[in-house]
C-alpha cells in the first residue's frame, strides 16, 4: 500500500514535536482492523497531546487523535469485512496506539464499533468522545435509578463540547436540563439546544451547609472542585451525580451527609476504558432515541490535518466553542 499522511507526535532526544509526516501502514501500531479514515475530532486531550502541554501519550511516536471513523480496508477478524463503516473512541488511541489523525488507522477489533444505523461517519465524530462521555454519564445514571421525575439534571461546563451534547442528549431523553456556564453570551445557544434553564456560574451562590434544599435531580459534572462540592447538598433524594471532568480542580471538600441522608450517588464516568458491551449500548442510544437534534449546530468548525495546530491553540486558549470535526477523507 502506498504511503499516507499523518499528524505524528514525537518526544525524544530532539524534544517534543508534532506535525504532518508521511508513513506506511506497516509502521502503524498492531491491530486486526485497518481503516481508511474519513473523520476524527478535536478534544481537549488532543490539544494537550498535540502541543505537549499535557502528558497524554504513554509511548512515542504516535499519531494523534483519540477518535476515528472510517471504512475497513482489511481485517484479520471475521467480524469485520472490507467496506464496513466503523468507529472507535478512546481505547488507547493517541495514548498507547496510533490515533485517528491519519489517512489510515489500524484498530484493535475489541474496541472497533460497527457504525450503527441512524448515524453517518461525520455525525459519529461530531459526537466522538464528547458525545460518548455525555451519553455514558446518562446511561450510568439511569442504570442507577435516575428518572425525569427526580427533577432537572444540571450540566456543568455546559458551553463545552461535552456540555452542549449533554444538553441535546438529555433533553431528547426526556429530562429537563439546567445548563450551568460562566459564558452568559452563550445562553441563547444553549437554550436552542434544549436547555430549560441557564444558570450563570458566577452568580451561583452555595450556602456551605452540608445539606440544602433539593434543587436538582442529578448532575453531569465537567468541572469538579468547588462546583462539585457546592452541588452535592442540592441533589434530590436518590439522585445521581456523574463526574466526567476536572476543569475546576481534582479535589473537592464535602461531607457524607448527602450520601447517607438522601442516598445521593456519586458515579465516575471513565469513557476511555469503557467495556465493549457498554460501548455498544451507548452507541445504539446515540444512533436512536438519544440522537441529538442539533448536531450540525454543535459542529461549529471543520478542519483538515494541516489545520490541527491552530485548532489546538484556540482550544487551549479558551477560544473554541462547540465541536471541531477533522476531515481526513470524503466518506
Amino acid at each position: 500500500m502506498s504511503s499516507f499522511r499523518a499528524f505524528r507526535i514525537h518526544n525524544d532526544a530532539s524534544g517534543y514535536r508534532a506535525g504532518i509526516e508521511t508513513m506506511a501502514t506497516d509502521a502503524l501500531t498492531p491491530g486486526e482492523v485497518l481503516v481508511k479514515v474519513a473523520y476524527s475530532s478535536v478534544n481537549y486531550k488532543d490539544a494537550l497531546a498535540g502541543t505537549g502541554k499535557g502528558r497524554i501519550l504513554r509511548q512515542y511516536p504516535l499519531n494523534g487523535g483519540i477518535d476515528v471513523a472510517g471504512h475497513v480496508v482489511a481485517s484479520t477478524d471475521p467480524k469485520f469485512k472490507e467496506g464496513d463503516a466503523v468507529l472507535c473512541t478512546g481505547s488507547g488511541l493517541s495514548e498507547t496506539r496510533d490515533g485517528g489523525y491519519a489517512e489510515y488507522a489500524r484498530l484493535d477489533a475489541r474496541w472497533t464499533i460497527p457504525l450503527p444505523p441512524g448515524l453517518t461517519l461525520r455525525e459519529s465524530m461530531i459526537l466522538g468522545t464528547a458525545g460518548f462521555t455525555a451519553a455514558l454519564g446518562l446511561l450510568h445514571m439511569q442504570d442507577n435509578g435516575q428518572t425525569p421525575a427526580l427533577g432537572p439534571i444540571a450540566v456543568t461546563g455546559a458551553s463545552g463540547g461535552v456540555g452542549q451534547l449533554a444538553i441535546d442528549i438529555y433533553s431528547r431523553a426526556g429530562y429537563a436540563v439546567h445548563a450551568i456556564s460562566g459564558k452568559a453570551d452563550h445562553f441563547d445557544h444553549l437554550k436552542s439546544l434544549g436547555a430549560a434553564e441557564c444558570i450563570d456560574r458566577h452568580a451561583l451562590a452555595f450556602s456551605g451547609k452540608p445539606m440544602d434544599s433539593a434543587r436538582f435531580g442529578g448532575v453531569l459534572d465537567n468541572v469538579g472542585g468547588a462546583m462539585l462540592a457546592g452541588l452535592l447538598p442540592l441533589i434530590a433524594p436518590y439522585g445521581n451525580v456523574a463526574i466526567c471532568g476536572n476543569a475546576g480542580g481534582i479535589a473537592f471538600d464535602s461531607t457524607v451527609m448527602p450520601f447517607i441522608i438522601r442516598g445521593v450517588n456519586l458515579l465516575g464516568v471513565a469513557s476511555a476504558g469503557t467495556a465493549r458491551a457498554m460501548r455498544e449500548r451507548v452507541w445504539q442510544h446515540l444512533a436512536g432515541a438519544w440522537k441529538p437534534r442539533h448536531l450540525e449546530r454543535i459542529a461549529t468548525r471543520e478542519a483538515a490535518l494541516d489545520e490541527l495546530p491552530a485548532m489546538f491553540d484556540r482550544m487551549l486558549a479558551g477560544d473554541s466553542f462547540g465541536r471541531t470535526v477533522v476531515r481526513i477523507a470524503a466518506n
